[in-house]
């Protein structure tokens, strides 16, 4: 059971150096894969594939079915930890165990598929990290609240989270960012993720003097990681399609060769999810006056949302020449429907996923994308068993990868003009230093506004950025950290 899931120590190896297990089996993905090559292509099945492939504009983004299947297998394999991690977290608040594994890959695979089929974007979605450690350990244990009673708070956050798609003001509000700092989330988000690959590869370790410090290089979990991420590398050099999931399940194989697996069956199915379903207690959050808790819920999953999403579209190079983002009312009715949805099952905040960026650098780039992945995860209820068949050693050089390449987009940000250098330094240093997509985000955002008040070029027409800059300050003050 994890009791202190956040601290900067690197996970991904136990006591006796072994990898700790943290992916469904990889038989497990081969043999989803053979049930959708079965029924997607055959021949009586071709004219329907020419319908799928003109919904999802195959030909317009230059993809194919091989491509997304792989890229959507990648996604799965380098997020997949969630079913493991976020039971683990909201099981110390009382969340049965088995409800909570069922509910996680039950939310993940309707986000997912949901995104994919109204938003055509691959962009996959599971319960946050993060927001699922504020549940627990701040709601409940700190707050005493009941686990039902958080539940409710999280679908109230949610219900806001429609209705403000629905009035538009999501969409307004980041299109009130500037794009310049949507360049600087997309690196620190790849910072982020390369910073977590480091820490699963046991690169990065805690150090109580220096908060972080170099591990054991000799540490099999570690060599291995650096193994895959040169193997990765060279794969992405050479141009091979599905480079990365290549890498991921030959460093499994060297790694399960070399006994590195420690791999711990458990048992999980649907008729778990009866002792969280509908468990949720919407009338003790509103009596409780949880008003601060489903403001943290809803503002902090707001920005992570908006950062993760600038982030793979961004690196999908799906953004338009005027740096607006197509069918963004469906992306965020997709992300505002799944933290519905998993409150009423039994999970915490359900948001979009950096991760997907594994699956873009893959060459994902439609919803097929993330409609693999929601299937994988659907079937990871029946495969629970095999949850663990993956180490870290081969998810971790994945990471750091997907983590450099996203890097290029700060070659678009003005940094010989302070307004500008400022605010998107902050937002790229501090997304990973705070371990928080909104932190960074939010300073960038408040430094953005105080610059260019001081410099005497405020705008009226900016009036949502200096609101958004303010209701930053307050959370920054009021909330602290969270």
């Amino acid at each position: 059971m994890l009791k202190k899931p956040l601290r900067f120590l690197a996970p991904g190896y136990g006591n006796d150096g072994a990898a700790v297990a943290h992916i469904p089996s990889a038989s497990f993905v081969y043999k989803s894969l053979c049930i959708w090559r079965g029924l997607c292509f055959s021949k009586q099945n071709a004219p329907m594939l020419k319908q799928l492939e003109k919904y999802f504009e195959f030909a317009r983004l230059e993809t194919n079915w091989r491509t997304e299947i792989l890229a959507g297998v990648t996604t799965f394999l380098t997020m997949a930890y969630i079913v493991l991690v976020n039971p683990a977290i909201l099981a110390d608040a009382g969340v049965p165990l088995p409800a909570v594994t069922a509910a996680t890959c039950l939310s993940a695979a309707f986000g997912s598929i949901l995104m994919g089929i109204i938003a055509r974007y691959p962009i996959a979605l599971a319960p946050g990290m993060g927001l699922n450690a504020y549940f627990t350990y701040t709601v409940c244990l700190k707050m005493h609240v009941p686990w039902q009673t958080a539940l409710g708070a999280v679908f109230l956050s949610g219900v806001i989270f429609l209705a403000l798609t629905a009035a538009g003001i999501r969409q307004m509000i980041l299109h009130a960012i500037p794009h310049q700092l949507y360049a600087a989330v997309a690196g620190g988000i790849g910072l982020f993720i390369a910073f977590i690959g480091f820490q699963h590869a046991g690169l990065v370790i805690g150090d109580p003097k220096t908060l972080v410090g170099m591990g054991n290089i000799r540490n099999p979990t570690t060599y291995l990681s650096l193994f895959g991420l040169i193997f990765m590398v060279a794969l992405e050099i050479k141009k091979v399609r599905g480079s990365i999931l290549i890498g991921v399940l030959t460093i499994t194989g060297i790694a399960w060769a070399m006994h590195l697996v420690r791999w711990t069956p458990s048992s999980v199915g649907f008729e778990a999810l009866t002792q969280t379903a509908f468990k949720l207690d919407i009338r003790g959050a509103v009596n409780k006056g949880l008003l601060e808790i489903i403001f943290v819920f809803f503002f902090v999953d707001l920005f992570d949302n908006l950062g993760t999403l600038v982030a793979v579209t961004k690196r999908a190079g799906l953004i338009a020449a005027d740096h607006s983002i197509p069918r963004l009312s469906r992306i965020l009715f997709a992300d505002a429907a799944s933290t519905v949805f998993g409150s009423l099952f039994g999970t915490s905040t359900v948001t979009s996923y950096v991760e997907s960026t594994a699956g873009v650098a893959a060459g994902g780039r439609s919803g097929v994308t993330a409609i693999v992945t929601g299937l994988l995860f659907l079937g990871a209820i029946g495969a629970a068993p095999f949850i663990g068949i993956v180490p870290s050693a081969a998810t971790a050089p994945a990471l750091i990868l997907v983590g450099s390449l996203m890097l290029a987009a700060i070659t678009e940000i003005h940094w010989h003009d302070p307004l500008v250098a400022v605010p998107a330094f902050l937002t790229l240093v501090l997304i990973p230093f705070t371990y928080s997509i909104a932190n960074g985000l939010g300073f960038g955002i408040v430094a953005w506004a105080v610059l260019h008040l001081f410099a005497g070029k405020f705008r009226r027409q900016d009036w949502l950025l200096y609101l958004l800059a303010a209701l930053f300050l307050v959370r920054f003050i009021y909330l602290g950290t969270s």
